[in-house]
């Protein structure tokens, strides 16, 4: 397939500045692929569509408040500073990328906080806008890492337009993050509130966990037409022997195996026995999942609304069918579903 064919017109009003008001009650449109039905349902219906044994994949990772605001040694300028990840905790590397770019150079220092109690000097250019930054913090890792945290904000992506307010810091957070390491939200988990797991719970639906540490390649623009040629960014992941061995324990009993979001799937799809089961793993994935492709272990799958031409519609497309998909997403524009991070949801059966 191609990049042109994910194309499509969404109106800016339909992108979600704001959560819904209570994380269970935003929209959900339920995809049943067999006969190509689209019903209208809200996220907490979700539990009338799982039965005991079924299993709930879902990705545990924790979003940690990534943009922060330096001021350049000298001439003062507001440097935006978004961290990507950490490259060496004793020396106190990260990978990180500026904004503007063009003003950070190699030597350069930059100053947070209103004391400028932590300053960091640039080391390496990586890419236009990366830089390998090293802190200079006198004092235990525990105080640096409460201090880049008390001075981060909660990474919201680009196109919300709106400022950060505290709220964010809860919602953009799945309830059940645990293993602290991406800059973006596993979107799709947003949905759940503790009210719903419980009640999915009692009903005997179990929950496996994976961690897929998102990062900022998960918004990359696809630039080629021909999907083939696009590289994705690498990402780190863990599926635990617990996880695997819930997952397959459900599978060979015929349950419903769910994905929790696009990342538990690629999670999953990363580390496939030759039997189609799931393997333990532990290691980094840049798997890029596009029409055609066949899906080994989840047979349904809960994810938001996405862009257009982004890596995440493409996977939609390969789990949905791309007519149904698209037709699907016309659906959604018609009925005013929210899209994006803050966005409804769709369950694809």
């Amino acid at each position: 397939m191609k990049l042109s064919e994910f194309k499509f017109d969404l109106p800016e009003e339909l992108i979600a500045e704001f959560p819904s008001d209570n994380r269970d009650e935003s929209r959900l449109m339920v995809v049943h692929r067999d006969t190509g039905k689209i019903e209208h349902r809200l996220f907490k219906d979700i539990i009338e569509y799982f039965d005991d044994g079924d299993v709930m994949i879902m990705n545990n990772t924790r979003v940690f408040p990534a943009r922060m605001y330096g001021n350049k040694e000298k001439t003062g300028a507001k440097i935006e500073v978004f961290l990507l990840r950490e490259l060496n905790r004793e020396s106190l590397l990260w990978d990180v990328l500026v904004d503007p770019a063009r003003k950070i150079r190699i030597g350069n220092k930059l100053y947070f906080g209103e004391d400028e109690s932590l300053v960091a000097e640039v080391i390496d250019n990586t890419t236009s806008r990366g830089r390998t930054l090293r802190f200079l913090f006198d004092g235990p890792y525990e105080e640096f890492k409460k201090k880049i945290t008390e001075l981060g904000e909660t990474p919201l992506p680009k196109y919300i337009k709106r400022d950060v307010v505290p709220e964010d810091e809860d919602r953009y957070q799945t309830i059940y993050a645990k293993v602290e390491g991406a800059v973006a939200a596993p979107t799709a988990g947003l949905h759940f509130s503790r009210e719903l797991l419980k009640r999915l719970e009692i009903k005997g639906i179990d929950f496996a966990e994976v961690t897929l540490h998102i990062g900022l390649g998960t918004f990359r623009t696809v630039e080629v037409e021909d999907l083939t040629k696009h590289k994705m960014d690498s990402e780190q992941v863990v599926i635990s022997e617990q996880c695997a061995d819930k997952v397959n324990k459900a599978k060979l009993a015929k349950k419903k195996v769910c994905a929790v979001g696009t990342t538990s799937m690629r999670a999953i799809e990363t580390s496939v026995s030759t039997e189609g089961l799931l393997k333990p793993f532990d290691g980094w994935t840049n798997k890029f999942i596009f029409p055609p492709y066949d899906f080994s272990i989840a047979d349904c799958l809960i994810t938001n609304f996405h862009t257009p031409l982004s890596t995440l519609l493409m996977m939609i497309s390969a789990f949905c069918g791309h007519e149904l998909m698209m037709e699907a997403y016309q659906e959604a524009i018609k009925e005013k579903y929210r899209f994006y991070s803050y966005g409804d949801a769709m369950l694809i059966l």
